[in-house]
């Protein structure tokens, strides 16, 4: 068997293309020959740093964005409901240090998968410790995790690697998330946005099965 292709997913909870480009990563992940590393960063870092603007900031940009985020939803197989969008600064250092703490990312999808329902689909906030702390708690992290990664979430070390890992994005050409860095014979392949999965499986030598490839 060949050696896995490294696949770098940069995303935000706050972005809701970052969801879509989560999920079908994650259904594919078994499918592909890859080994999926997520990379958990800061969209607003990424707008300022690449001189970018919130889609919520042009007009245009926002309402089609709502209607585009509509017909994806069902061709992803999602439900989104939408609400007003809270900053995620919190969210992403939380994240930050579930995958520290974890050493790895099975525990930080799943609180990011928890994070992303709550904002995309539940009108939950994300921005308070009890609400971090409810998600974690969804996700299946014990009471004694989340004790600890509330002590470490706003520690200078967290807030360090969030800021690393979204200067990681920018470096690779950034201006807004998800973004997918492919790792194929020693070449970065970047693509952003979620809407790029066919040319990336052309580009690792995959076979793009459709958003539901279980189907």
């Amino acid at each position: 068997m060949t050696s896995k292709k490294v696949v770098e997913l940069f995303y935000d909870v706050v972005s809701p293309y970052s969801w879509l480009g989560f999920e079908v990563m994650c259904r594919y992940r078994n499918l592909w020959n890859i080994d999926l590393k997520l990379r958990p960063a800061l969209l607003g870092g990424v707008m300022q740093g690449s001189d970018n603007k919130p889609p919520a900031m042009v007009q245009n940009k926002f309402l089609y964005m709502d209607k585009d985020l509509r017909r994806l939803a069902g061709y992803f197989d999602f439900l989104f409901v939408f609400f007003y969008i809270p900053g995620s600064l919190s969210a992403m250092r939380f994240l930050t240090a579930v995958q520290e703490r974890e050493g790895g990312n099975t525990k930080a999808e799943q609180v990011s998968r928890e994070l992303f329902l709550r904002i995309w689909n539940e009108d939950k906030d994300i921005t308070e410790p009890g609400s971090l702390s409810e998600a974690a708690v969804k996700a299946g992290l014990s009471e004694s995790e989340i004790k600890e990664l509330l002590e470490l979430y706003t520690s200078p070390k967290m807030k360090d690697k969030l800021r690393s890992t979204t200067q990681d994005a920018l470096d690779y050409g950034a201006f807004g998330l998800p973004l997918l860095v492919c790792h194929v014979n020693s070449k970065a392949e970047v693509f952003f946005g979620s809407d790029r999965f066919e040319l990336m499986a052309h580009c690792i030598g995959e076979k793009w099965l459709g958003p539901q490839p279980e189907k």
